[in-house]
Protein backbone atom coordinates (compact mmCIF):
# COMPACT_ATOMS: atom_id res chain seq x y z
CA UNK A 1 0.00 0.00 0.00
CA UNK A 2 2.76 2.67 0.78
CA UNK A 3 4.09 2.07 -2.01
CA UNK A 4 0.98 2.78 -3.99
CA UNK A 5 1.63 0.34 -6.64
CA UNK A 6 -2.17 -1.14 -7.64
CA UNK A 7 -0.21 -3.95 -10.06
CA UNK A 8 1.17 -4.81 -7.11
CA UNK A 9 -1.86 -4.56 -4.54
CA UNK A 10 -3.98 -6.92 -7.25
CA UNK A 11 -1.11 -9.09 -6.86
CA UNK A 12 -1.25 -9.83 -3.91
CA UNK A 13 -4.81 -9.61 -3.55
CA UNK A 14 -5.21 -12.53 -5.73
CA UNK A 15 -2.61 -14.70 -3.72
CA UNK A 16 -4.44 -13.80 -0.74
CA UNK A 17 -7.34 -15.43 -1.74
CA UNK A 18 -5.16 -18.13 -3.59
CA UNK A 19 -3.81 -18.92 -0.17
CA UNK A 20 -7.30 -19.12 1.65
CA UNK A 21 -6.79 -16.03 3.53
CA UNK A 22 -10.65 -14.76 5.27
CA UNK A 23 -12.03 -11.79 4.82
CA UNK A 24 -11.04 -10.86 8.75
CA UNK A 25 -7.63 -11.52 7.97
CA UNK A 26 -7.51 -9.58 4.68
CA UNK A 27 -9.11 -6.21 6.64
CA UNK A 28 -6.63 -6.71 9.66
CA UNK A 29 -3.82 -6.40 7.01
CA UNK A 30 -5.73 -2.87 5.28
CA UNK A 31 -6.37 -1.97 8.84
CA UNK A 32 -2.47 -2.12 9.40
CA UNK A 33 -1.15 -0.92 6.01
CA UNK A 34 -3.49 2.63 6.58
CA UNK A 35 -2.27 2.44 10.23
CA UNK A 36 1.69 2.70 8.40
CA UNK A 37 0.98 4.44 5.27
CA UNK A 38 -2.10 6.93 6.95
CA UNK A 39 -4.48 8.40 4.41
CA UNK A 40 -2.28 8.02 1.62
CA UNK A 41 -2.99 4.62 0.95
CA UNK A 42 -6.93 5.16 1.09
CA UNK A 43 -7.44 4.80 -2.49
CA UNK A 44 -5.31 1.65 -3.16
CA UNK A 45 -7.29 0.10 -0.22
CA UNK A 46 -10.29 0.60 -1.97
CA UNK A 47 -8.71 -0.40 -4.94
CA UNK A 48 -7.82 -3.68 -2.83
CA UNK A 49 -11.19 -4.29 -1.97
CA UNK A 50 -12.63 -3.61 -5.07
CA UNK A 51 -10.16 -6.78 -6.69
CA UNK A 52 -11.08 -8.97 -2.91
CA UNK A 53 -14.39 -8.62 -4.30
CA UNK A 54 -14.29 -9.34 -7.48
CA UNK A 55 -12.04 -12.55 -6.37
CA UNK A 56 -15.30 -13.62 -4.05
CA UNK A 57 -17.43 -13.35 -6.96
CA UNK A 58 -15.16 -15.45 -8.92
CA UNK A 59 -14.86 -17.95 -6.47
CA UNK A 60 -18.71 -18.04 -6.00
CA UNK A 61 -18.89 -18.37 -9.87
CA UNK A 62 -16.58 -21.17 -9.66
CA UNK A 63 -18.50 -23.07 -6.77
CA UNK A 64 -21.66 -22.62 -8.68
CA UNK A 65 -20.29 -24.91 -11.56
CA UNK A 66 -19.10 -27.40 -9.50
CA UNK A 67 -22.09 -28.09 -7.61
Amino acid sequence: MVLRCNDCITYHVIRYVQEGVTDDEFFEALNIALIVGRSITVPHIRHAVEILEQCREIQKEHQAIKL
